[in-house]
């Protein structure tokens, strides 16, 4: 399931309620608002958690045949998990964060399969192509950004565009990625560079909006920029297996800084640091479990 990258999409629901506006975190420190007011959020954290978690099992159901050839190690090929109980467990999963969407809003839960199906698509067919693989997974990622803006549904329809964002940076790590096994090409990494620097550019662009503060964002897009390029630079001049993964695990967990840039023009300063703590934490998980 990945527990580090289930982290990052918690951070991508946290800014999307931000960004729908329904509370303010400030509120919170004023005394103006109760925890009540979080329940949508929770729901959506469950639901993020199930769609993110099943979409991960999948793509290794998926990935059996070929795991068993290039990672002998992974539950599925080494027999530690059976096929047909991981096809139960991501089924179940799914149906976890699909139900859990539907108690927020009816918008939610028709995201919430869309992200499924998104997911599953990518996971059966689209990442074998070096186009729509990218795209696809970017488009699961923008998907759940809109699901945390769905706590307040009339809002998607105005921030829609917030989606491009993940999209982009998605798009660059999985283009990235596709040579973390064998190896990939200079113009892959050089691609992926320019995703991230559009990513960088457009979280500060979104200046022009009333309700976005670029000075709140800025600290944490200088440390997204600080902590992801010099990676995704190292991978294109030697795009060598091990440096292509270096980069794909910073770019995963760098999500969440992402993530904490957008939230904290959104919703003030320390509602970014709020979205950045998961960093540590996604951290520590990876330590522990598998990322890529």
């Amino acid at each position: 399931m990945r527990p580090a990258n289930i982290v990052t999409a918690w951070a991508d629901i946290l800014v999307g309620f931000a960004a729908s506006g329904w509370i303010i975190f400030d509120d919170f420190i004023n005394g103006q608002a109760s925890f009540v007011n979080l329940i949508p959020l929770g729901w959506l954290l469950l639901a993020t958690t199930g769609l993110y978690g099943g979409g991960i099992v999948f793509n290794d159901v998926f990935d059996a045949q070929l795991d068993a050839k290039e990672r002998p190690n992974r539950p599925i090929p080494s027999d530690r998990v059976s096929r047909e109980n991981a096809t139960l467990l991501g089924s179940l999963l799914f149906a976890i964060g699909i139900a859990a969407a539907f108690q927020v809003s009816w918008l939610s839960g028709i995201i919430g399969i869309v992200i499924t199906f998104a997911a599953l698509l990518y996971d059966a067919i689209a990442k074998h192509h070096a186009f729509f693989g990218p795209l696809n997974m970017g488009l699961c990622r923008g998907c759940n950004l809109l699901l945390g803006v769905s706590a307040v549904p009339a809002i998607v329809s105005e921030r829609w565009y917030l989606a491009v964002i993940p999209v982009l940076y998605i798009a660059a790590i999985t283009a990235i990625s596709q040579g973390e096994v064998n190896g990939g090409k200079k113009i892959t990494g050089v691609l992926a560079i320019l995703l991230i620097s559009i990513v960088l550019t457009a979280v500060l662009a979104l200046g022009i909006l009333q309700d976005y503060t670029v000075i709140a964002a800025l600290p944490f897009a200088i440390l997204l920029a600080i902590r992801v390029l010099p990676n995704f630079v190292n991978a294109a001049r030697e795009p060598i297996p091990e440096k292509i993964r270096t980069a794909v695990k910073v770019g995963v967990l760098s999500l969440i800084i992402l993530d904490a840039t957008v939230a904290a023009g959104f919703a003030g300063l320390y509602y970014g640091l709020l979205v950045l703590i998961l960093l540590p934490i996604s951290m520590k998980l990876a330590q522990l479990f598998a990322v890529t």
